[in-house]
């Protein structure tokens, strides 16, 4: 679609580009949920692209996103072996409603900041236990819990002129054995409910992530493997307005995929296989 409101594109910006921003600017990226819709209260856009961001980097303390990297480029990514949890990278770009083409352009932290309940992004970031870092226009930096961003459908931190630079995934998430459900109304449908659950090798803890049924990311965390009262309980325990309602599911529905899922995931983190 064609932005007519659109004045100016920065396309050389500086490298800490949050110092340009002014009201009635956005950052572009992939682009492709900018110019999907009108954008009549943007009349700039700084293009993020021409950073050239290190989209993947992996070290020994696990793995680092560029904000900028795209969905293709991360499902292309190959973890290494005992990352366990590495499959989840795959899954997550899987769950896009989107085409190849999308893929080619839409960018993980594009995703991430447009906080939707179904964002998959968002879904791995949480449950990998990542951390992002958040640029600020005076030039500083802080980081947050990936669970801690997004705050409802469509709303998160991000203070004006604030920027998310990379997402930080550590590697002992990585190596943790890992289990997901998900449920669309149509084979290659949004999100209705999307669940991950950790389990780290050895250990008897849990810790499951709950999105795409709720309006901002839940984490259920144990310390020891719940039984199945304990589990649908912490389930019941998530506030009822927290639970998201649109065409793809009311509230009541998402809450019973999810207490059905969960003991799924409970069930083949717990006897090592599917459930």
């Amino acid at each position: 679609m064609d932005l007519n409101t659109i004045t100016e594109v920065v396309r050389r910006p500086s490298d800490r580009p949050g110092a340009q921003w002014r009201e009635g600017d956005a950052w572009l990226a992939g682009g492709t949920w900018l110019f999907s819709a009108e954008q009549p209260g943007l009349c700039r856009l700084i293009d993020l692209t021409a950073l050239d961001w290190n989209p993947l980097v992996q070290s020994e303390g696990g793995l680092e996103i560029g904000a900028t990297c795209t969905i293709r480029d991360l499902y292309a990514f190959t973890p290494p072996p005992d990352w366990i949890a590495g499959s989840l990278l795959a899954t997550a770009c899987e769950a896009f409603l989107s085409s190849f083409k999308v893929w080619n352009s839409a960018t993980v932290g594009g995703n991430i900041c447009m906080s939707l309940p179904a964002g998959p992004m968002i879904t791995l970031a949480v449950a990998l236990e990542a951390r992002y870092e958040l640029w600020a226009p005076d030039g500083s930096v802080r980081t947050v819990d990936a669970l801690d961003f997004v705050t409802g459908n469509n709303r998160n931190i991000l203070a004006p002129g604030e920027i998310l630079r990379r997402i930080r995934i550590p590697a002992r998430a990585l190596k943790k054995q890992a289990a997901h459900r998900r449920f669309t109304l149509t084979r290659l449908g949004r999100s209705t409910v999307f669940l991950i659950g950790t389990h780290t090798p050895g250990a008897g803890d849990l810790l499951l992530t709950v999105t795409a049924g709720t309006t901002r990311p839940v984490r259920l965390a144990f310390d020891t493997m719940p039984d199945a009262r304990t589990l649908r309980e912490s389930i019941d325990a998530i506030p009822a307005d927290v639970w998201f309602a649109d065409p793809n599911g009311t509230p009541d529905h998402r809450r019973h995929l999810t207490r059905y899922f969960a003991e799924e995931i409970r069930d083949e983190l717990m006897t090592g296989g599917p459930a």
